[in-house]
């Protein structure tokens, strides 16, 4: 409070015979700064509304993930003879125990027009499951999604179900399918194989560490 208008509120509750004229909109006028605001409850969407379309949103972003890189490239890869991130995490684990996690995590990279193209998952499948009965973690590397590469954001979801992983003394698991760091992405993608090595090494001697590409497994 500026101290010009302190002391005239301060002048006015002293000061009974006095009053202070304190600034005020003329009556009918809006101000321009005031323009866009609504003047009708009937102009402001609901929450019930709000979250209609968050939740359809949600729910569109959701059924992208399971998608990939879309149908085209899941097509392209049966004619390889190779499965999906997806399928081949359907055969390794027991029938309906996979919980996964960070489904709809995208990439941050802005550079080389990346900014425009994002899927979510964004190149690996990551979470847990249960083989014979025993909880294991694991990451799927997804090809139909940039070729399967290594932005940081993908290896956060890496790194954070191998922190759970040696936290619980459970196996992790890699099944890999991937053309290397993402270029786009430069020494951000380079520093995210650094933490997952890292990783490597803390759990050495620890919980096992099992990672294979199975290109072939139908």
């Amino acid at each position: 409070m500026s101290l010009q208008l302190s002391s005239l509120l301060r002048h006015s509750l002293l000061s009974p015979t006095s009053r202070a004229v304190i600034p005020s909109f003329r009556v009918g006028k809006v101000p321009t700064s005031f323009a866009a605001v609504p003047t009708s409850l009937a102009a402001v969407p609901s929450r019930s509304a709000v979250t209609s379309v968050v939740l359809k949103r949600l729910e569109e972003k959701k059924e992208q993930a399971l998608l990939g890189g879309g149908q085209h490239r899941i097509d392209a890869q049966h004619k390889k003879g190779k499965l999906t991130a997806r399928e081949r995490i359907e055969v390794l684990l027991d029938e309906g125990s996979f919980i996964e996690w960070d489904r709809l995590v995208e990439h941050d990279c802005t550079d080389w027009g990346m900014e425009k193209t994002h899927f979510p998952g964004d190149g690996v499948v990551t979470g847990t499951g249960t083989i014979n009965g025993k909880q294991v973690f694991l990451f799927s590397q997804d090809f139909t999604v940039f070729g399967g590469s290594l932005s940081a954001a993908y290896a956060r979801k890496v790194c954070k179900i191998m922190d759970h992983a040696q936290m619980v003394g459970a196996p992790v698991l890699g099944l890999n399918d991937s053309g290397g760091a993402r270029i786009q992405e430069g020494v951000a993608s380079l520093g995210g194989y650094g933490d997952i090595f890292l990783r490597n090494v803390l759990l050495s001697g620890v919980v096992p560490q099992v990672r294979r590409g199975l290109y072939d497994l139908r």
